[in-house]
């Protein structure tokens, strides 16, 4: 799983959010490293509906432009939890090898 998906999923666990709201969320969860533009920000969305790890919740008009707010699905909290798993199996290999400073023990 790319980055910005991984931090577009995580934005999500804890409840809905709309396109902008999800931008910011993943930009500050994953300490500004990931900057989803709107471009690939909406891609991204109608992948994951099409691919079912996410869904509309609900949609709403704030100041006459439509908003519409994303919600996980069990299926992406499982490739989420799956996606953490293998992340940590890799930063453990790491360290094994290269030694504790790998996570931020030493600078």
């Amino acid at each position: 799983m790319r980055e910005p998906t991984y931090f577009l999923l995580l934005a999500l666990t804890d409840g809905p959010r709309h396109g902008y709201g999800i931008a910011q969320r993943a930009a500050e969860l994953s300490e500004d490293r990931v900057k989803l533009t709107a471009g690939t920000l909406y891609g991204a969305l109608d992948r994951l509906v099409g691919s079912a790890q996410i869904t509309v919740d609900r949609e709403d008009t704030v100041n006459g432009r439509r908003r519409r707010y994303y919600r996980l699905t069990e299926g992406g909290r499982r490739a989420l939890v799956d996606e953490t798993v293998r992340l940590r199996a890799t930063v453990t290999a790491a360290e094994r090898l290269i030694g504790p400073e790998v996570g931020g023990a030493q600078a």
